[in-house]
């Protein structure tokens, strides 16, 4: 039965319930037949009225309903791009309201598991060719020196030096991914000490010597006279240094400069690392820092290593309370920056 049907049934039983009452109270001689006929009148009048206006107002609340329930339907199908317009009584509105803040929860929800099954392909799609490539090479030269098809040792020996290095590659991948896991399932032990960020840089530009000596690269150290220590674990954080600190590197031209940085920023420390090189796009910032992400879309060992070091760097930062991201304008270079708390002397 319908709730505006209800409501009429209802009102026409309280009508036939007064009317037996005055029709009980005239055989009691409780009333005369003049009385009776007159309150008999007035009380249908009355009930008819009531009647039609109750059939009236009913009419909204009936569309109300009949709004949310077509729009139950059309979320049941999959379609969450739809609202309840905000009309009728208080108590509609409201439930209208929140209707639509729960098919708004309810499309946010399913975007995520859309895109968390999307990221869950691609990693494992990217996962398979990363592992799969090396191994494909490592087979290949393998299966070539069992078969003697190599007779100088020189040869030889670049093929044993070529599957050492696709083996030392695969280890390094198969760390990484252990080390995001770890980062990301909280299971590293999180134990920091008040450090000081400028001899983190120093000591990080020291294991870079050569790199930067071979694409004759100018340094610059931007430091204030006096910087506070920061709350890090110094291995990690130097871990994100020199991710960052290689790709600027990688990326920028020959005889090009880099920029380390440390400042004050409220109560975090700032450290960025700017580079020259070509920049990168704007729709590309946002998902940098993604797993296994890679601007350059090939896949050849030449072009740098698995798209891990960014995610890695990114759960380390968050773990500290931090956190990271990159300022890039096309063809002018990138400043990728990150923050780390500042050690107040009381923890």
């Amino acid at each position: 039965m319908k709730l505006r049907t209800y409501l009429l049934l209802s009102s026409l039983t309280g009508i036939g319930v007064l009317l037996i009452c005055l029709f009980v109270s005239y055989s009691k001689m409780l009333l005369t037949i003049d009385q009776f006929y007159w309150l008999s009148g007035i009380t249908a009048g009355v009930g008819l009225l009531s009647f039609i206006l109750q059939h009236l107002l009913t009419r909204p609340l009936e569309k109300s309903i009949a709004r949310i329930t077509q729009q139950t339907v059309r979320i049941a199908e999959g379609d969450f791009h739809t609202e309840v317009p905000l009309i009728g009584p208080q108590e509609f509105k409201l439930l209208a309201q929140q209707f639509n803040v729960m098919s708004f929860k309810l499309k946010e929800s399913f975007d995520n598991l859309h895109h968390s099954e999307s990221a869950r392909r691609e990693l494992i799609a990217n996962v398979s060719h990363d592992l799969r490539t090396p191994l494909a090479s490592i087979q290949s030269f393998v299966e070539a020196l069992e078969d003697d098809v190599i007779q100088d040792e020189v040869t030889f020996q670049r093929y044993l030096n070529t599957i050492r290095l696709e083996t030392k590659r695969l280890g390094g991948l198969i760390h990484d991914l252990f080390e995001l896991s770890s980062l990301e399932a909280k299971g590293e032990i999180f134990d920091p000490l008040p450090c000081h960020a400028d001899e983190l840089l120093i000591s990080t530009l020291e294991s870079f010597s050569f790199h930067l000596a071979e694409k004759k690269l100018n340094v610059e150290i931007d430091l204030p006279d006096k910087l506070p220590a920061a709350l890090m674990m110094p291995a990690q954080i130097k871990r994100v240094l020199s991710n960052l600190l290689q790709n600027a590197i990688q990326h920028s031209p020959v005889e090009g400069k880099v920029i380390l940085a440390a400042a004050e920023e409220g109560k975090y420390l700032r450290i960025s690392v700017t580079d020259e090189g070509q920049g990168i796009e704007a729709e590309e910032t946002a998902r940098i820092f993604e797993r296994f992400y890679r601007i350059d879309k090939s896949r050849s060992k030449n072009n740098g290593g698995a798209g891990l070091g960014l995610a890695i760097a990114q759960s380390i930062v968050e773990l500290h309370g931090g956190a990271i991201g990159v300022h890039s304008v096309q063809g002018a270079g990138s400043c990728f920056w990150f923050t780390v708390p500042i050690y107040n002397g009381s923890g």
